[in-house]
């Protein structure tokens, strides 16, 4: 029910869609590397991030080692990797956006939960309920039971959550993933930024219903 905006859980992802993390996932990669002794190749690592970690660092480890870099990562994250990380352009505006239709905020995010909080208390975001360590369609779970209308991401994972749990698919072109990728994912709607999200969101609550207010949907 969006008409007049009640019943409006809108879930937005947190790597790139409402933070940029390639600064301060870079500072962990190379204090990670250097502790290792491994030379990660680090611009390659983070030209698509939104994978688990485990699959991140698991082509550059052997198997044994993989788990404890994880751990080591997460460890080493709030020291490198918080500070330097700043919301997206039009990140505030698009929760905002969400406020004025009496909506509630989740975030639904891969990140391990502790650090992604850091995250969110630093850049100030106005959240109602933040789920971390969650991935792909396993998102579409925290989904439903907030009860999410839309899901917003920058992945094609991101899309798979979104469907699995019977929401609108927003996409923005902020990640790594092309339009094209994203649209054959499925996705309903491609931004290419949060910018775009808040003139989207008012078409959608005044009555499209079908995610294609305001939004660039796909030449079929």
């Amino acid at each position: 029910m969006t008409a007049d905006g009640s019943d409006l859980v809108v879930g937005f992802d947190l790597d790139m869609t409402l933070i940029d993390t390639v600064p301060g996932f870079r500072q962990v990669l190379h204090a990670l590397g250097g502790e290792l002794g491994v030379e990660f190749p680090v611009e390659q690592m983070t030209a698509n991030l939104g994978p688990p970690l485990d699959l991140i660092l698991g082509p550059h480890l052997a198997e044994e080692a993989i788990q404890p870099a994880v751990d080591r990562f997460r460890t080493l994250y709030p020291d490198h990797a918080i500070e330097s990380v700043v919301a997206m352009a039009g990140a505030h505006e698009a929760i905002a956006a969400v406020r004025r239709h009496g909506g509630r905020v989740v975030v639904v995010t891969g990140k391990f939960t502790p650090n992604a909080r850091l995250h969110v208390d630093h850049v100030g975001f106005d959240v109602d309920h933040l789920e971390g360590q969650v991935w792909g369609v396993g998102k579409a779970d925290v989904l439903l039971r907030e009860g999410a209308s839309i899901y917003v991401g920058d992945h094609f994972h991101d899309v798979e959550g979104a469907l699995a749990a019977g929401a609108v698919s927003v996409s923005v072109l902020t990640g790594g993933c092309t339009r094209e990728e994203l649209y054959d994912a499925g996705t309903h709607v491609v931004l290419d930024d949060l910018g775009e999200f808040p003139a989207w969101l008012d078409g959608y609550v005044a009555g499209s219903g079908d995610g294609s207010g305001g939004g660039r949907t796909p030449q079929l």
